[in-house]
């Protein structure tokens, strides 16, 4: 099996419980885009890669003139159509190989994605290649510890958790990617998020003696554990 045939089987089983966890998530993350992402005019072309159940893309949509989300897992694509305004299509596809030209978005975004790409450089050079000139380039992620053995616990946390996990990047990680693809960086902003363990294995559909398996490696306790993000708003020159 393919990392890319687990991310299907991952989320196609538990597309209904991700589905639902990304609707109550839209209007609260349009809001924050809406500042972060300031100023926006209304007429842009948004991209919105590795969408899921489209959370980003639908908080882009009444900020935008048009947003298109591409995704793997056909069953999330479906969730996220049933919701979509007139401006707002998805489709099937890669984000490591957009099926879109260059220089084709004014603003192209990723959101808690590239920790599920196994070659996310791959996913951040096509961001940058479909970006017009002028353009920008919105990343959302959870980062990994400064500490390597810490990032390496969080890891095999991860991985046990969801097999769709591929490894969490730092922040230095990321910023090597924005400097690779001639990126500017023009902003960003840490999250630090208190998760609690029962309800984030059972969205991954870890249940049973993998769930148990899961708590054991768990970077805080049986019950809660700690993770960071962080937003990055890139210009491209």
């Amino acid at each position: 099996m393919t990392h890319d045939d687990a991310v299907r089987a991952r989320f196609g089983a538990t597309a209904e419980g991700v589905a639902a966890h990304a609707r109550e998530q839209i209007e609260g993350v349009r809001e924050e885009l809406r500042v972060f992402l300031a100023p926006l005019s209304g007429d842009e072309r948004a991209l919105d890669a590795g969408t899921g159940a489209g959370t980003l893309a639908l908080a882009l949509a009444p900020l935008v003139r048009e947003v298109v989300g591409i995704d793997l897992v056909p069953e999330l694509l479906e969730a996220a159509r049933r919701d979509a305004p007139a401006n707002a299509t998805f489709v099937e596809g890669d984000a490591t190989a957009l099926p879109f030209e260059s220089f084709s978005f004014d603003l192209a975004c990723s959101r808690r994605t590239l920790h599920h790409v196994s070659r996310p450089e791959l996913a951040l050079a096509e961001l940058a290649r479909v970006a017009k000139p002028g353009g920008r380039i919105f990343v959302d992620d959870q980062i990994a510890p400064v500490d390597p053995l810490l990032a390496f616990e969080l890891d095999r946390f991860e991985r046990r958790r969801d097999p769709s996990h591929h490894r969490t990047l730092s922040d230095g990680d990321l910023r090597d990617l924005f400097a690779a693809n001639d990126l500017v960086l023009i902003r960003s902003k840490r999250f630090t998020h208190k998760r609690e363990l029962d309800f984030y294995l059972g969205l991954a559909g870890c249940t049973g003696d993998e769930a148990q398996r899961a708590k054991d490696l768990s970077p805080g306790d049986r019950e809660h554990y700690v993770v960071e993000s962080a937003w990055y708003l890139c210009a491209k020159p």
